[in-house]
């Protein structure tokens, strides 16, 4: 992690920190109110140190390896496993699957990271790559990221009607709950993603296209920049700094800058 740049107070967090956020405030009350309308079961998967290079010695061998948790009775099951694996960062899958794990359908969403910003100081994704710095970003890209989010939340709302917007950890996601896009075809989300694109809006496009199914669990800790996923409303987007909101900041950090 040592050639990433990242916004003031934000910083990659140690295993004790990932055991004392899963253990003590973890919102599984939030989980399951976000998976209050999901039709059949919902797979998490988690990644253990790919980026920050911190895990448990005993996965040294899997620390960059997405491993799937599917054999879980309930919530509390699946904060075991998250706490037997200290992982950077946990997901869902936002694929639909019946009890025998037969595909039902989609979930679409949009990916709006900051490095995807050409910046006026750090340059653009290619140049940061280059620098082998792809996954850094700097407050003027998360603010760039943020104004865009508000945009394509507008422009999505002509089109949709149960959306909602995630603080990611670093960016911004936007997920569509309409029914009828879960079982949009490959074919029909990548003719919405190229309008979309060719309008200008700025996103991963291998997320919305379903070629990247998984995507970050809200509630879950991001462990690359020690900041919570947190659902946000559209009407608060404008005002949030997550370098200094209590919601996404964990209680490990408030501590020590005490």
């Amino acid at each position: 992690m040592g050639e990433y740049y990242l916004p003031k107070g934000m910083r990659p967090s140690t295993l004790d920190e990932r055991r004392e956020f899963y253990k003590k405030e973890f919102n599984l009350d939030g989980v399951r109110r976000w998976f209050s309308d999901w039709r059949g079961k919902v797979l998490f998967a988690v990644i253990i140190g790919r980026h920050t290079r911190i895990y448990p010695p005993e996965y040294e061998e899997d620390a960059s390896t997405t491993i799937i948790i599917e054999k879980y009775r309930n919530l509390d099951d699946v904060r075991k496993w998250i706490l037997e694996f200290l992982p950077e960062s946990v997901y869902y899958d936002r694929n639909v699957y019946d009890e025998e794990r037969n595909f039902l359908g989609q979930e679409l969403a949009f990916d709006i990271d900051p490095e995807n910003f050409t910046c006026p100081i750090h340059g653009s994704l290619e140049d940061k790559i280059r620098r082998h710095q792809g996954l850094s970003f700097c407050e003027l890209e998360l603010s760039m990221a943020k104004r865009e989010t508000l945009r394509l939340y507008e422009a999505l709302s002509e089109s949709f009607i149960k959306l909602r917007i995630t603080y990611s950890g670093r960016g911004f996601h936007i997920h569509v709950f309409d029914d009828d896009t879960f079982s949009w075809n490959y074919e029909r989300r990548r003719a919405f993603i190229k309008e979309m694109k060719d309008k200008g809006f700025v996103f991963d496009e291998w997320v919305s296209s379903s070629e990247m199914r998984l995507i970050r669990l809200p509630y879950s800790l991001h462990g690359m920049v020690s900041r919570i996923v947190i659902p946000l409303d559209a009407s608060e987007l404008e005002r949030f700094n997550p370098i200094d909101d209590e919601r996404c900041i964990p209680t490990f950090l408030k501590i020590g800058a005490k």
